[in-house]
């Protein structure tokens, strides 16, 4: 081990999270990454716009570094969960934008703060909501993580496509006959339980 950087240690996790969250809309059809998937309408484009509102806020508000755009499905008076979706006018070259520009907005906090800088986190309950920029990022990256577990399930029900990241699917070398027989017996074994 040359040396020991835990900030460094923290954007990297929080860049792997990010790059394997927006992986998951390549290669898709415009109603593929907005179809609603499950009862609560978890779509793929909902999802990213959420982790890009979501880190805006954070590394924003939080540390008195607003982010410079508005986000109005943010707003007291939005619509219930306006964050989780994209309307027909956020194309998804537009919301892979904004997280660009949301992602650069908060590697440019996180550059600028040492680890124990301290934030407010108005949106928490206030016996809890004095932050240091270490625990944001600790949150953003469990919460960047979730969500893209969430887009790896609803990438998998979209078109069967799996996998980690681009080049790494972390799955088992098996063909489709064994993934079909695998199912089948957890479906058995469910049934007998």
């Amino acid at each position: 081990m040359t040396g020991f950087d835990p900030k460094a240690d923290l954007v990297r996790y929080l860049k792997a999270g990010r790059e394997a969250l927006l992986w998951k809309l390549d290669g898709l059809s415009e109603y593929d990454v907005r179809r609603p998937l499950t009862p609560t309408g978890t779509n793929l484009l909902g999802l990213v716009k959420h982790v890009a509102s979501m880190e805006a806020g954070y590394f924003g508000v939080v540390f008195d570094r607003p982010f410079p755009e508005p986000l109005p499905w943010l707003d007291e008076d939005a619509e219930l969960n306006a964050d989780m979706w994209a309307t027909a006018d956020q194309s998804r070259e537009w919301v892979v934008d904004f997280y660009h520009r949301a992602w650069a907005h908060s590697d440019a906090t996180i550059d600028a703060l040492d680890l124990d800088a301290p934030g407010r986190v108005p949106w928490w309950h206030s016996d809890r909501d004095e932050v240091t920029l270490h625990r944001i990022l600790v949150h953003v990256i469990a919460e960047t993580d979730r969500h893209a577990g969430h887009a790896d399930i609803v990438r998998e029900l979209v078109d069967g496509e799996v996998g980690m990241t681009n080049g790494n699917d972390n799955m088992p070398p098996a063909d489709e006959a064994w993934w079909a027989d695998y199912r089948a017996r957890l479906e058995r074994v469910a049934a007998e339980a």
